[in-house]
């Protein structure tokens, strides 16, 4: 009789009449800082096998290496979501080295995302550690001492070149850039700091989005998970009560959150608070570290929200941004920024429709300027690089005499075609 039973029990489940046992789901990766509650950062190694196991458990993540660091060690992107998304938002994670809390956001959101239902219109990219040889030494600056956040015109570090590389081959609609910031000047007294792309080069339609992420989006995520926010370079005298600006590299166009903008893309620099906001957290490094975390988070979660919300605006600005370079709208300025009016000899109304490079100077900046998306045409001489391109908000400030922190300075031309 036992054995009829077994028998039928078995023919029974062939044949699907008997549900199967349940088994329980996999444990999701978690990372160092996870694993510690906060007591330490995740390592590079942690990082490494963390991201490969992201990768083999989600079906919709992949990680690919994007380039190496001075030191050998390797750029990683994440991608989670469709290749061919109409949305796409890249986060760049820890461009200085030490300022992990952003890195650490990114981790755990990646992951968050990569085990979340797909979302087929929205691709997500992660660069998790932008500076991995600052990271494993604890520096702002990459193993050569650059800062790779003032890197994104010229291009001089391995790691910028990798960031630009995956900025023309995927044209992200939003970059969202995370750091952290000591008490300099120390009067600042926000848990997170927020800023927008403010090169008056940027597309008008284009700019309001960055400061819509920037104010309606990031810093009432942040706000509603307990945090105080801020504009980042405004602080308040202790003496007077009154706002104070302080240049945060406001329109620099070399800063991501800039070069974004100039890319048409939406862009949003935050900086989480290092120092200790009270004595619990003084007596408590963990306490401290949770804290930073978990408000860079709370932005991210407003970014993802932000596209959510508002794809088809964010879609049509950067359209018109396009568009607009490649009609060569003008004008063209080389200095001041949307919180500081440029000056009258740093404003070009009638910008040349190009620029000539010899021989030898487009051999020595051919690759930045492909980096960039850059093209141009052979001409006597040398090479012709029209400003009529989607790369035309940036070439005048790689190109011509004027610029601050240009490549090389090359002759404005007066006939292009």
């Amino acid at each position: 009789m036992r054995r009829l039973i077994a028998l039928s029990a078995l023919t029974a489940a062939a044949l699907g009449l008997v549900a199967p046992v349940a088994t329980a789901a996999p444990a999701q990766p978690r990372t160092g800082f996870e694993q510690s509650n906060g007591a330490r950062w995740t390592g590079l190694d942690e990082e490494a096998s963390f991201l490969a196991a992201v990768d083999k458990a989600s079906r919709h993540t992949t990680v690919s290496r994007i380039g190496s660091t001075v030191k050998g060690r390797p750029l990683n992107l994440v991608r989670i979501g469709p290749a061919h998304a109409t949305s796409t938002v890249l986060f760049i994670c820890s461009q200085h080295g030490d300022e992990p809390s952003g890195r650490e956001g990114c981790l755990t959101k990646l992951r968050d995302l990569a085990f979340q239902r797909e979302n087929p219109r929205v691709k997500y990219l992660f660069v998790p550690t932008a500076n991995p040889d600052g990271r494993a030494a604890d520096t702002r600056t990459n193993a050569n001492g650059v800062d790779i956040n003032r890197d994104h015109l010229l291009l001089v570090s391995p790691e910028a070149k990798a960031l630009a590389s995956v900025i023309r081959e995927h044209r992200p609609e939003v970059i969202h850039d995370l750091h952290e910031y000591g008490a300099t000047p120390k009067f600042y007294d926000k848990d997170v700091l927020y800023l927008w792309s403010r090169n008056l080069n940027v597309a008008e339609h284009l700019h309001d989005e960055s400061v819509t992420l920037s104010k309606d989006y990031a810093k009432p995520h942040v706000e509603q998970a307990g945090h105080s926010t801020g504009e980042y370079g405004i602080w308040t005298d202790p003496v007077t009560g009154q706002p104070i600006r302080q240049v945060a590299g406001d329109g620099q166009e070399r800063i991501l959150r800039n070069t974004a903008g100039l890319k048409h893309a939406v862009g949003i620099l935050l900086e989480t608070k290092v120092d200790p906001k009270d004595a619990a957290e003084a007596a408590d490094p963990a306490l401290n570290q949770r804290r930073r975390v978990h408000s860079q988070l709370a932005a991210v979660a407003g970014t993802v929200k932000l596209v959510a919300d508002r794809w088809a605006p964010i879609a049509l600005a950067t359209a018109k941004s396009r568009l607009g370079a490649v009609l060569g709208q003008g004008p063209v300025y080389f200095g001041g920024a949307d919180n500081e009016p440029a000056k009258p000899e740093d404003i070009e109304r009638n910008p040349a429709c190009g620029y000539k490079l010899t021989a030898e100077q487009f051999a020595t900046h051919r690759e930045v300027l492909g980096l960039h998306g850059v093209f141009s045409v052979p001409v006597p001489g040398g090479r012709l690089v029209p400003r009529n391109q989607e790369a035309g908000r940036l070439i005048p400030l790689l190109l011509d005499p004027r610029a601050d922190y240009g490549l090389v300075k090359a002759t404005a031309a007066q006939h292009c075609f």
